[in-house]
């Protein structure tokens, strides 16, 4: 897959190693030899055991849990690649966190997403390679060029395989108006109606479902959404769509899988039958049950390295 004479080299984070590893297995490459470690006091400490002069480096790493720690670990990679004198810095992001915090929603609210957009380009990467941002606008945060792969790519041919496409008794629900958009891409790949729930959120990490808009009586429901935090959003459309709207059975997709707090207790006693997620976050051992299907994003990131290094279109890729 590589042609050019230019050195690649794909160095693993700590945050998510396996993806960084298929990645490079896909390009025909080792993981480029880094230590990843802390002292005594917390710090973090970096050490690349190869050289990256020249090189189009590319630093593959989420922001997850524990968010903090990943993301400093990411800027901590950047500043050592750009003081060997890495010809070109990608900051490979799967899942980009701090993105819910793009706007001011009240007074002295930060904007944090911005925040780590400055971060990121100050410590010195030249490019960010990510999937699904919270919000799009964000790839505006940032004075240097942001890819932002799409996670429908995965889970729309993987749904269309297990749903059809152009069934009437299939329904593709927005669980709150921030996701019609994303719903609406599967409407019109898999030839579908869709339905939107329509919520107040009272406080943070908390919704409550006020009205269905559409008709799901008698139908099995697809909800999509782009990420899964405490699943309070998810699974209250999840009893609101049986106990109100009359569906038979619930399905639910979403891009990253952050299952934090009661996420996979609720879950598990929801009337959700199969939650599918793709793996831009590590699912721990703890947090596997049967109703979770995940899906792999390693093609998508391989190709879209595979295009960046060779200096070619992206762009087809989001179609």
């Amino acid at each position: 897959m590589i042609s050019h004479g230019k050195n690649i080299k794909i160095i693993a984070g700590s945050s998510h190693p396996a993806l960084a590893m298929q990645i490079a297995s896909a390009l025909g490459l080792s993981l480029c030899k880094a230590t990843i470690g802390t002292f005594s006091d917390g710090e973090i400490s970096i050490s690349i055991s190869e050289t990256v002069r020249g090189s189009d480096v590319f630093l593959v790493q989420s922001t997850c849990e524990p968010v903090n720690d990943n993301l400093m670990e990411l800027l901590i990679m950047i500043d050592a690649c750009r003081r060997a004198s890495a010809g070109r810095i990608t900051a490979v992001v799967p899942y980009f966190g701090y993105a819910r915090q793009d706007r001011k929603s009240k007074a002295r609210d930060p904007i944090s997403a911005k925040l780590v957009a400055n971060l990121l380009t100050t410590a010195g990467a030249d490019r960010v390679l990510t999937m699904d941002l919270h919000a799009t606008q964000i790839q505006g945060f940032f004075d240097i060029p942001v890819d932002n792969m799409l996670g429908s790519s995965v889970l729309i041919p993987h749904m269309a395989g297990k749903f059809g496409v152009a069934r009437d008794d299939v329904v593709v629900v927005s669980p709150d108006l921030g996701s019609v958009n994303r719903a609406r891409k599967f409407t019109e790949k898999l030839d579908l109606p869709l339905a939107i729930i329509d919520k107040r959120r009272p406080k943070a990490n908390v919704s409550e479902v006020m009205n269905i808009i559409g008709d799901v009586k008698g139908k099995r429901v697809l909800l999509i959404d782009d990420l899964i935090d405490t699943a309070g959003t998810l699974v209250h459309a999840a009893n609101a769509l049986v106990e109100k709207g009359g569906a038979t059975e619930i399905y639910a997709c979403a891009t990253h899988g952050v299952l934090s707090g009661p996420a996979i207790e609720r879950i598990q006693n929801s009337p959700i039958k199969e939650l599918t997620l793709l793996d831009t976050i590590a699912l721990p051992q703890d947090k596997q049950i049967d109703k979770i299907n995940i899906l792999n994003v390693a093609p998508v990131f391989t190709e879209a390295i595979a295009r960046i290094y060779e200096e070619t279109s992206v762009s087809t890729l989001f179609d």
